[in-house]
C-alpha cells in the first residue's frame, strides 16, 4: 500500500505533525484526489479542539480542498481522472435521506464534512464521496479555488439569497476570512456596499476589495448605518453575537440580518426590535458542490479573489498557530 504525507492531531486539542499514512483506494462511489492546496479555515480550530459530536482520532483537518482526481472507484460518473476538483465544507449526501429526497442535500441527515466524517485536506492525498465533487474552472488555480469551497460559497451563497437587489445597501460584519470575499461579492453584486470591523486597520483594505463605505465598530453601528441611509441586508460573518446585535437598528424595514459567523453565544436580541420593523434573522450553511462550482463561476467573472498567503503543507502547524493567534492573512492555503 503507498503512503502519502498527511497532518495528524492525535488528540483534542494536541499539536499538528506531519506523518506518513497508507493511501486508501477509493470504494464504490469514492474518488481519491491528489490535494494541490488546502484553505486553513477558522471552524478548523472548532475540530482541533475536539468541540463537534462523533469525532474520531487521530484527525486530518482541511475542508478547502482543491486537487486533481487521481483514481476513481466503481459506480462515478460524469468523473474521471485528472479532472480539477474542489471538496469544501459540504463532503457529501447520502441521497436517500428525507432532506436529500426534497431536494435539500445540504441539509441531508447523512451529510459528511472532510476531516469529521473522514480525514481532510491537510493531506497529500484524499478519498471522498463523488457527490463532493465541484469542478474547478481552468481560469483558477487550485490554491485560488481551495477557499471557495468554504468561505467563498458561504459568503457568496449567503449574500444571493437575500431579498436585496442591484443598487441596495448591503453591510459586511466583520472583513476577515469570510468577510473580505463578502465585500467583494457583494460589490460585484451590485450592492452599495458597507464593510464593518472595530478599529480602522482594515479600512483601507475594505476600499481595496470593494467597500463603498467603512465603519469602525466601536462607535454607535445602527447609528452609523442609518446615517448611510439603513441597510437591506446585514451579513454577519464574525463569530461574535454581540457585534451581530449591534447592528440590527441599522436595518431597513423587512431588513435581513444573516449569520453566518459560528458562535454558540446567544443573540441580545429582543423581540420588540424585530416586530414593527418587520426584519428577520436568518442562519445561512455553506452550499453544496454544485454551489461551490457556481461560486467559482462567478469568480472567475466578477474576479473575485481571496486574498491568500500560500505556505507548503510542511509549515501546516505554523500556518494553523498563525489562525489561532489572530496573525492569518486573510486566507492561508496549505500547498503540496
Amino acid at each position: 500500500m503507498p503512503s502519502h504525507k498527511a497532518v495528524h492531531v492525535k488528540t483534542a486539542g494536541g499539536p499538528l505533525e506531519l506523518v506518513d499514512v497508507e493511501t486508501t483506494s477509493p470504494t464504490r462511489g469514492e474518488v481519491r484526489i491528489d490535494v494541490g492546496a488546502c484553505g486553513i479555515c477558522g471552524t478548523d480550530a472548532h475540530f482541533v479542539a475536539g468541540a463537534f459530536p462523533g469525532m474520531s482520532w487521530p484527525l486530518t483537518p482541511g475542508h478547502e480542498i482543491a486537487g486533481t482526481i487521481a483514481e476513481i472507484g466503481e459506480g462515478v460518473e460524469d468523473f474521471a481522472v485528472g479532472d480539477r476538483v474542489a471538496v469544501g465544507w459540504f463532503g457529501g449526501n447520502c441521497n436517500h435521506c428525507d432532506p436529500c429526497r426534497k431536494g435539500i442535500f445540504i441539509h441531508c441527515a447523512n451529510g459528511k464534512v472532510p476531516s469529521w466524517q473522514y480525514p481532510g485536506g491537510y493531506a497529500e492525498s484524499v478519498t471522498v464521496p463523488a457527490t463532493a465533487l465541484a469542478r474547478i474552472p481552468a481560469e483558477l488555480s487550485d490554491a485560488e479555488a481551495a477557499p471557495m469551497g468554504c468561505a467563498g460559497v458561504t459568503t457568496y451563497n449567503a449574500l444571493r439569497h437575500t431579498k436585496a437587489l442591484p443598487g441596495d445597501r448591503v453591510a459586511i460584519l466583520g472583513v476577515g476570512g469570510l468577510g473580505h470575499l463578502g465585500v467583494q461579492f457583494a460589490r460585484a453584486m451590485g450592492f452599495e456596499t458597507i464593510a464593518i470591523n472595530r478599529g480602522t486597520a482594515k479600512a483601507d483594505d475594505a476600499r481595496k476589495l470593494g467597500a463603498h463605505h467603512y465603519i469602525d465598530a466601536t462607535g454607535d453601528v445602527s447609528e452609523a448605518l442609518k446615517a448611510l441611509g439603513g441597510v437591506s441586508v446585514v451579513l454577519a460573518t464574525t463569530g461574535n453575537s454581540q457585534a451581530m446585535a449591534a447592528t440590527i437598528g441599522g436595518l431597513l424595514p423587512r431588513g435581513e440580518l444573516v449569520a453566518i459567523g459560528v458562535t454558540p453565544e446567544p443573540l441580545p436580541i429582543s423581540p420588540s426590535q424585530l416586530i414593527t420593523p418587520a426584519v428577520s434573522i436568518v442562519g445561512h450553511p455553506s452550499g453544496t458542490a454544485k454551489e461551490v462550482e457556481e461560486t467559482m463561476h462567478f469568480a472567475v467573472l466578477s474576479g473575485v479573489r481571496a486574498w491568500i498567503e500560500e505556505l507548503p503543507l510542511s509549515q501546516a502547524a505554523e500556518g494553523y498557530e498563525a489562525l489561532e493567534q489572530g496573525r492569518a492573512r486573510y486566507r492561508t492555503v496549505l500547498t503540496m
